[in-house]
């Protein structure tokens, strides 16, 4: 008997089927992605690091006696802005190249879901920036002199403030008009969201406009969610945080997966 048939008491290995065939498509998807950081793993280390690196470096040499919490505050924001560099600024560029050099018509001829896609972009942004976050991390700690709070909760932070930033560069990747626009938008929000958002400040330091703003950017509450957990642990603060940011990831997936076309044309 076939097992596409569908006979009454067959519905459990119905689903185990359909569990095996989105496990080998994301798994050959993930493969893909994998071999592009692979071939290119010291240039990514190199730019994922670079600009925080300099933030970083930066704010030591002009920074006069900060105390612990402004200490914390730098490390968590260039944490972040580590993440919105690979994460959203070049896999939005990246994306929209592979968008106007016509790789997306293979895909889009082959049997696989865009939301897979989607996650295994999402990985590979993980593996992007993962690298800095640790080389970021180590470093601020030992510049500052300051002892982290490792919560065994960090990774669930890491991995939702990650696909709640990937989500923007992706959509970004698939929507682009043109590859130059996108180049100078992704650019341009990386900047708005490091700078003129509670990512390397506090939010009461802010206009109150650019506050209003900031409610609806993940990075607010990803970076909020950092230091929370580098300081006190897991608190009901971060939880929240991860909630919204999990809400965040979700939109991404939804609305890349109703809204954008594989093809530059529609």
């Amino acid at each position: 008997m076939s097992t596409f048939m569908n006979p009454i008491g067959l519905q459990p290995l119905r689903k185990r089927g359909r569990w095996e065939r989105w496990w080998t498509e994301i798994s050959i998807l993930f493969r893909i992605q994998f071999a592009i950081v692979r071939d290119s793993w010291a240039w990514v280390i190199l730019m994922a690091t670079l600009y925080p690196l300099t933030t970083l470096l930066f704010m030591r040499f002009y920074t006069v006696n900060p105390t612990d919490e402004m200490v914390v505050q730098i490390i968590a924001g260039n944490l972040v802005f580590g993440i919105i560099v690979m994460g959203m600024n070049g896999l939005g560029q990246e994306i929209a190249l592979q968008k106007h050099q016509d790789h997306f018509t293979f895909y889009a001829s082959l049997p696989i879901s865009k939301n897979n896609f989607v996650l295994a972009n999402m990985l590979r942004g993980l593996m992007n920036t993962l690298p800095s976050f640790l080389i970021l991390g180590s470093l601020g700690q030992w510049m500052y002199g300051v002892q982290l709070h490792y919560s065994p909760g960090l990774p669930v932070v890491v991995i939702l403030s990650l696909t709640s930033v990937v989500g923007i560069g992706i959509l970004l990747g698939f929507w682009s008009p043109t590859f130059q626009f996108t180049n100078m938008l992704c650019q341009a929000l990386m900047m708005i969201i490091s700078f003129l958002s509670p990512v390397m400040v506090s939010i009461d330091q802010l206009p109150v406009p650019l506050q209003w703003i900031s409610y609806v950017l993940p990075t607010t509450y990803a970076a909020d969610a950092m230091r929370s957990i580098l300081t006190v642990g897991w608190s009901k603060g971060v939880m929240l945080d991860c909630a919204v940011m999990l809400v965040f990831s979700m939109i991404s997936l939804i609305v890349v997966n109703r809204l954008v076309s594989w093809r530059v044309n529609k």
